[in-house]
């Protein structure tokens, strides 16, 4: 039946109707002149831009044809300065307008900064590639300032560079309006230098909320006693500040709702203040587990709220059945004190449970998760 319809069809609409399904066809993978864009074909021949990311880029960044030198001038400049073509591409993608920058003037006296601060060999490229905002910054006013303020409190310049690579944000636009203001506050609470250090090495991010934000959170801590020269103060405050009020609220009522008391879940989050960034279905589950399978006393878990924070798969099931073995073979005798067990680093756990019986238990090592269960940290 459809030869019979294409018969009747004219020649000319036939050849029309093809050439409109093959453009409507062609144009899912590639736009109209796109091919013949002369700035997508220069992004991807002499930048090494995958033809998509070209296609957008070239959407809000045009280069003349007429006129190539000044963003080969910029490419060249950036591989004198140890950046491999993968390094050029994604700043391009993430900032095309480096094309147009002055080099000399410009980019030169930021990088020689850089390196004179140790940021040698590819650090400079992956700095740059993180975050280029922070090159669009002044050297004297915004770059210099921040690089010093990161120095008084993280010393070395190998602290720096381990904070940056975490966080580039640290020395970008942010860092005046928030982590400028919100050191500052913890400085002033008394939080000591070295737990600053701390914060900015290991949760750098949490640097990043309003100072607006971090004075309510400080407030708060200190309604709950939490004094800034506590060991926890820093983890709390990087906990506390995550969450509005709202999402506070509600993770005290899904705690209560598993048979806590308000009292008990701001006790535990004083001593342990990242059990609160737990999801809902890992507590309850995690609480079914320990109070229904295991016959925990609920006030072992208050207790002990790590407990909540482990891996079920890697730390806590594995660990429950050898122990489980080991009562049931008597090997381990009286009330087994599961807590202790499980919060044992994976090393102690090996030797004092796994290894020392497995002449005595056949298949013990693999029941637990094998010969490089050990190496997994402390699960």
């Amino acid at each position: 039946m459809s030869t019979h319809m294409n018969s009747n069809i004219p020649l000319g609409n036939l050849l029309s109707l093809i050439q409109k399904r093959f453009l409507k066809t062609s144009s899912t993978t590639l736009p109209p002149n796109a091919s013949s864009s002369f700035t997508v074909q220069y992004l991807v021949n002499s930048c090494g831009l995958p033809q998509q990311s070209a296609l957008s880029v070239s959407k809000k960044f045009q280069i003349d044809e007429n006129n190539t030198q000044k963003p080969q001038s910029v490419i060249q400049f950036l591989k004198s300065y140890d950046f491999q073509d993968a390094h050029v591409a994604k700043l391009i993608e993430k900032w095309p307008a480096v094309l147009r920058s002055r080099t000399e003037g410009n980019l030169k006296p930021k990088f020689d900064f850089f390196i004179t601060n140790g940021f040698v060999g590819q650090l400079l490229p992956q700095l740059a590639v993180l975050d280029p905002r922070i090159f669009r910054t002044s050297l004297d006013a915004h770059i210099k300032p921040c690089f010093e303020l990161l120095k008084r409190f993280l010393k070395s310049n190998e602290n720096i560079l381990t904070a940056l690579s975490r966080a580039p944000f640290l020395m970008s636009f942010s860092f005046n309006a928030t982590v400028r203001p919100n050191l500052d506050l913890l400085k002033k609470q008394g939080v000591t230098v070295d737990r600053v250090a701390k914060l900015l090495l290991s949760q750098p991010r949490s640097l990043q909320h309003s100072n607006e934000r971090m004075v309510y959170a400080v407030s708060y801590l200190k309604q709950l006693g939490i004094e800034p020269d506590k060991r926890m103060y820093i983890h709390a405050i990087t906990v506390f500040a995550r969450m509005n009020e709202s999402a506070w609220r509600k993770k005290i009522d899904m705690f209560k709702s598993v048979g806590w008391t308000e009292e008990e879940v701001l006790w535990a989050f004083k001593r342990y203040p990242c059990l609160l960034l737990s999801s809902e279905d890992k507590i309850r589950s995690m609480m079914d587990f320990f109070l229904n399978k295991m016959k925990l006393e609920r006030q072992t878990i208050v207790t002990n709220p790590a407990l909540l924070k482990y891996s079920f798969g890697n730390r806590v099931l594995p660990r429950c059945n050898v122990l489980k073995v080991l009562k049931s073979k008597k090997l381990i005798k009286g009330d087994t004190n599961i807590a202790t067990f499980l919060k044992l680093s994976e090393k102690d756990f090996m030797e004092r449970c796994v290894t020392k019986y497995e002449d005595k238990v056949p298949g013990l090592l693999e029941m637990y998760g094998g010969v490089d269960k050990g190496k997994d940290g402390n699960g």
